[in-house]
């Protein structure tokens, strides 16, 4: 009987081991596919102009989108691809909201460089058991400041201000109880006193459960969308065209700003969650390789451990690999309260950006 049962164990770990083999060379491969077909220079498009470095770097507008939404995710080191549990996944992987149940709503704030702010708001919904819907509003931008001209140093007595948004709508469905897919259609306006720009993208996103408890995969695709370029009565000029002339002077012009394509963005992520039921306790492990249309490859990890489902202490690194980047350090936690009706989260992360100092980023996130 003991080398009957042996022989049958054995027959399930080798199903289960060829099984997973399938599945990660089928994964793989989709990777492949993805990333070949997606090259650098064809996201970016034939058409944009290349730095001086030959990176695209500082060639693409809306550069509010890469900022990331959410303290755990940013805590993380923004590896959060493959993690399907709130609704911050609308921003990093729209396929990630399908394992919200009820509805949940997050806020997160975080203290930008030079004086900015940024803000994420969203709000999901399960409907049913296959389909998850979602909307976000994501808020980038500068308080009032002076303006100043050759002649009115200290003010000409007017005041601006910059302001970016977008608004999204994100659709997610279990096509199988292990494989989800989702995608997040979002308007997008750019504006500095009376200029604009406006623009539309789509993140489409697909997440795989394998059948080794806790190893998830995922990818997506950010910012896919039109170019943007600015238009407005402060670009309203007179000139004039013939110096030499007279009477020719005050020629009412209308300056052309240049088109620039939208920062965007293919993700794969692995992540492996491991349960310690002795010490209850849980670790998250989760890993995340980047390709950008405006810079190199990079890859970003992320680490996650939480006691007694109520003190969660995270830490990761963003841009390993990247010289010259903006990336580094994140650490932070967050606190989990828990009643027979809502789950309420709090969280906080640190995230180290190289050469541009720090920044401070909250979070909240209510489970009804």
């Amino acid at each position: 009987m003991t080398v009957v049962r042996f022989n049958k164990n054995i027959d399930k770990i080798s199903q289960r081991y060829k099984t997973l083999k399938h599945q990660l060379i089928f994964l793989s491969a989709l990777l492949l596919i993805l990333i070949v077909f997606l090259p650098s220079n064809s996201i970016a498009g034939e058409d944009e102009p290349l730095s001086s470095n030959g990176k695209n770097v500082g060639t693409t507008a809306a550069a509010f989108l890469e900022i990331g939404a959410g303290a755990r995710a940013q805590a993380m080191g923004g590896a959060y691809t493959s993690i399907s549990e709130d609704a911050f996944s609308m921003y990093w992987n729209p396929a990630g909201i399908s394992d919200v149940s009820g509805v949940e709503v997050v806020v997160s704030h975080t203290n930008w460089i030079f004086e900015t702010n940024y803000d994420y708001i969203g709000i999901v919904s399960s409907v049913g058991d296959m389909i998850t819907i979602g909307a976000n509003v994501t808020s980038f931008g500068v308080g009032d400041q002076i303006v100043r001209a050759v002649g009115y140093e200290e003010g000409t007595g007017e005041v601006y201000s910059a302001q970016d948004f977008a608004i999204g709508l994100s659709l997610a469905m279990n096509v199988t109880d292990r494989f989800s897919f989702g995608m997040n259609a979002k308007y997008i306006d750019q504006r500095i006193w009376h200029s604009s720009a406006t623009g539309f993208a789509i993140d489409v996103g697909a997440l795989y459960k394998t059948q080794l408890d806790g190893l998830q995969m995922g990818f997506s695709i950010s910012n896919f969308g039109t170019n943007m370029q600015m238009a407005g009565r402060d670009l309203i000029n007179a000139i004039d065209p013939d110096i030499i002339n007279e009477g020719v002077d005050k020629i009412p012009v209308n300056y052309e700003t240049g088109s620039f394509g939208l920062p965007m963005l293919f993700r794969f992520g692995v992540s492996y969650q491991m349960d310690f039921p002795s010490v209850h306790s849980k670790l998250l492990v989760a890993t995340d390789l980047l390709k950008p249309n405006n810079s190199e490859e990079s890859i970003n990890i992320g680490l996650e451990y939480v006691v007694y489902d109520m003190v969660a202490l995270r830490a990761g690194y963003k841009s390993l690999f990247l010289d010259e980047g903006t990336g580094g350090l994140s650490f932070g936690g967050g606190i989990i309260i828990a009643s027979s009706s809502i789950n309420l989260l709090i969280d906080y992360a640190y995230i180290d950006l190289g050469m541009l100092s720090s920044v401070h980023n909250f979070g909240i996130n209510l489970k009804l």
